[in-house]
């Protein structure tokens, strides 16, 4: 009976991370503070006062499958983004070094932040199961959600923000 009850206490930490509230198009967009790929520290909050469009997307682990197929469509987009004025964030508990070495194996463009304290996690409303971020991605202009990707795209990722830029594509995806 105590293991039945543990399992099913395992199941239900399991898909908690689901529970979380994210935000939503419309929103205001969440300022969080993060270290950088490079060590450095990132202000949510400056960068969209910097930037046209700014993306924080999020995936659970660096260097996994769907954590690298959903970079590496970013990074060969990379040029169409930022003509679009679009700077890319990708975002996941990993550490400075993790993420690091995740930036310079696949030549990523883009800053990756090192959520290891959850502070963009929780300021976006991305749950975590066992610590790993839930996959989403928001695209934020003049302090606002714009478009928000709840589901969690990975290679098509790139292609959903460009067609939501030229007006072909929704703006959320649930």
């Amino acid at each position: 009976m105590k293991r039945l009850l543990a399992l099913a206490g395992l199941f239900l930490a399991m898909f908690s991370f689901s529970s979380a509230n994210p935000v939503n198009v419309g929103d205001p967009a969440p300022a969080a503070v993060a270290l950088s790929d490079a060590g450095a520290k990132i202000d949510l909050g400056e960068v969209y006062a910097k930037n046209k469009y700014t993306l924080v997307y999020f995936y659970p682990r660096a260097d996994t499958p769907g954590c690298t197929a959903q970079g590496c469509s970013l990074r060969d987009a990379y040029e169409k983004l930022a003509e679009k004025g679009v700077a890319i964030f990708g975002v996941s508990t990993d550490s400075v070094k993790a993420q690091a070495d995740f930036k310079a194996k696949y030549n990523l463009p883009f800053t990756l932040l090192a959520d290891t304290e959850k502070a963009v996690l929780k300021a976006f409303g991305v749950g975590s199961l066992f610590g790993f971020s839930s996959r989403q991605a928001y695209l934020i202009h003049e302090g606002k959600v714009v478009y928000a990707d709840h589901k969690g795209t990975t290679k098509q990722q790139a292609d959903d923000i460009l067609a939501f830029l030229a007006g072909t594509g929704p703006a959320s995806k649930n």
